[in-house]
């Protein structure tokens, strides 16, 4: 006997994976922005409310805002979500510059999970 599996059982397993990847761990943004060589290539993960957003053709650029900081995020695919939408991104953090007490940074995404 052949078992199938149930489209129940495969949403709820789906819903499992969805829930298991928004509680990944999380680094506030002020921390990146405080440090930004320490982070500067890696691959880091921030969740927060998106601000502003722009994207054309496949690719977007948007701000994420936390209770720390905002960071904007550029994609490569996948356009940008829309402004108030509550997201979770993966991606590589790039140091652009520090002057003085500023620092500019942003956060070359690769996932995002929409919360």
């Amino acid at each position: 006997m052949t078992m199938r599996p149930s489209r129940k059982g495969l949403l709820f397993l789906a819903a499992v994976a969805a829930l298991l990847a928004c509680n990944e761990k999380t680094t506030p943004i002020q921390k990146l922005l405080n440090d930004p060589a320490s982070y500067d290539g890696k691959t880091v993960r921030i969740a927060g409310e998106v601000q502003q957003s722009a994207g054309a053709l496949g690719f977007g650029a948007y701000e994420v805002k936390d209770e720390t900081g905002t960071i904007p995020v550029v994609s490569k695919g996948g356009g940008a979500p829309t402004r108030g939408s509550r997201v979770g991104v993966e991606g590589t953090f790039r140091a652009a510059y520090t002057l003085g007490i500023r620092s500019g940074a942003v956060l070359v995404e690769s996932r995002r999970f929409t919360r």
